[in-house]
């Protein structure tokens, strides 16, 4: 029986952001660590990112990538769905269950990450502006009604729909974003929904084998 390769994922070189795991290839190394399947990595400067052999794999020039066999992906939402459907352990037995958690991981990418995304860029890039203050509010407020609404849905549960899925990894992650901003700590029941995912054995794996991967020098404290 010939073996098979183990999936390999695009990384940063260095650390953008001061290893606080908010990289997109954390929620990847995330899932794989969920279902137990080892991988490799291959790290990327930010010049390699734009190069020709890096976009054959991301046309867009980003990572994280995922390549297993024949197959690459080089989106987060697909890359985890690939995942999730290939090993035990982050969908549902039933059918439905699994539609569900499926949509939760749309939900996450499509109607909260971006907005979040947005204030970060302005942040970085639109902090000088004259009119950066009033933008940011009128962000903030459009955070604040979907945090609203997440955190009636999740109301005292421990996740969004019965077990651990994929949906909870996808959401918990992108709030990460917001923690110590403020606005995640609005509503108690999110917050504590990001500690719990944050506590799973799992991210903890993913967690610290990106820290030891970028190393103290880079990471910082």
């Amino acid at each position: 029986m010939t073996s098979r390769s183990l999936p390999t994922i695009t990384v940063f070189q260095r650390s953008p952001d001061g290893g606080r795991g908010l990289a997109r290839d954390m929620r990847v190394r995330w899932a794989l660590e969920e279902v137990g399947q080892p991988y490799d990595l291959r790290p990327v400067s930010f010049a390699a990112m734009k190069a020709p052999a890096h976009r054959a794999r991301h046309p867009f020039g980003q990572i994280p990538t995922y390549e297993e066999g024949d197959v690459t992906l080089f989106e987060t939402g697909a890359i985890v769905l690939h995942i999730a459907s290939r090993h035990d352990g982050l969908f549902p037995a039933n059918a439905d269950g699994r539609a569900r958690a499926v949509n939760w991981m749309f939900a996450a990418l499509s109607s909260i990450e971006p907005v979040i995304v947005e204030r970060e860029m302005a942040r970085h890039l639109e902090r000088d502006e004259p009119w950066f203050e009033r933008r940011q509010h009128l962000v903030e407020d459009r955070i604040r009604a979907r945090l609203g609404d997440l955190s009636r849905r999740l109301g005292d549960a421990d996740w969004l729909d019965g077990g651990f899925s994929a949906g909870d990894l996808m959401t918990a992650d992108v709030l990460r974003r917001l923690v110590g901003s403020g606005l995640l700590e609005e509503h108690p029941n999110l917050a504590a929904f990001v500690a719990r995912a944050e506590a799973r054995p799992a991210f903890r794996r993913a967690f610290d084998a990106q820290r030891a991967f970028f190393g103290a020098a880079d990471v910082g404290t």
